[in-house]
C-alpha cells in the first residue's frame, strides 16, 4: 500500500481530477484506484464509500489549495474592485490553461458536482454548499468595501453578491457546455457593469 498518507492523498487527487474532467456519477471506485495507483482494498482502509472520498477530497483541496488563494486574493488589504477583477481574470486564465491541457473547458469543480448531485448525497452536498458559500461571502465583503469607497452604488450588498455569483457560475457553466472560453474572457467587464461600477474605474 505504500505510505498511508501518500496513498490517501493520491486517492483524493485522483478523485478530484476525475470528477472535474468527467462527473461524479460517471466514475467508479475502480477507476479512482487505477488512476491513483492504489489497490481497492487500500481505498476501503481510508474511506467507506466514493461519497466519503469526495467529501474528504474537496475539504482537503479547499484547506490546502483554494482557501489560501482566496484569503490572499480577497484580503481586506487589497482594494475591493481589484479583488474581484483579479479573481475573475485568474478564472479565465486557469480555464484557458486547463483547456490547453485537456481540450475542454472544465468550469467550476464545486458547482459542477453540486449541480449534478443536488440532494442525492447529503454529506457531499453539504460540503459543496459550505465551500461555495465562501464565494458569496467574499464577493459581498468586496462589494460592501467598494460601496464604502463610493465605487459601487449603495444598495443590497448581499443581493448584489448573489447576483455576481450567479453571473460567475452561469458563465462558467455555459463555457463548459459550449466548450468556449469566450464566455469568460470579459467576465470582469460584465461583472462591473452589473454592479454599476463607473466606467473610468472599470477601465483602470
Amino acid at each position: 500500500m505504500g505510505r498511508c498518507s501518500d496513498a490517501k492523498e493520491r486517492l483524493m487527487d485522483a478523485a478530484l481530477e476525475l470528477i472535474w474532467q468527467r462527473s461524479y456519477g460517471a466514475i467508479t471506485i475502480d477507476q479512482i484506484c487505477e488512476k491513483a495507483g492504489v489497490k481497492k482494498g487500500s481505498f476501503y482502509y481510508f474511506f467507506d464509500s466514493k461519497a466519503d472520498l469526495a467529501v474528504a477530497a474537496y475539504d482537503y483541496d479547499w484547506e490546502t489549495e483554494s482557501k489560501p488563494y482566496w484569503d490572499k486574493i480577497f484580503s481586506a488589504s487589497v482594494p475591493p474592485l481589484q479583488r474581484l477583477k483579479t479573481f475573475l481574470q485568474d478564472t479565465y486564465e486557469e480555464q484557458a490553461k486547463m483547456k490547453a491541457q485537456t481540450g475542454t473547458v472544465l468550469g467550476c469543480p464545486c458547482f459542477s458536482i453540486g449541480s449534478e448531485m443536488g440532494t442525492q448525497e447529503e454529506k457531499l452536498t453539504a460540503k459543496i454548499q459550505e465551500i461555495l458559500g465562501f464565494f458569496v461571502r467574499d464577493f459581498e465583503a468586496a462589494i460592501r468595501d467598494a460601496q464604502a469607497e463610493g465605487l459601487i452604488p449603495p444598495g443590497d450588498a448581499a443581493g448584489k453578491a448573489k447576483c455576481l455569483y450567479a453571473l460567475f457560475e452561469g458563465s462558467m457553466g455555459q463555457a463548459r457546455i459550449q466548450n468556449d472560453l469566450e464566455y469568460l474572457k470579459n467576465l470582469s467587464v460584465s461583472a462591473f457593469a452589473m454592479l454599476g461600477v463607473k466606467e473610468t474605474v472599470n477601465a483602470a
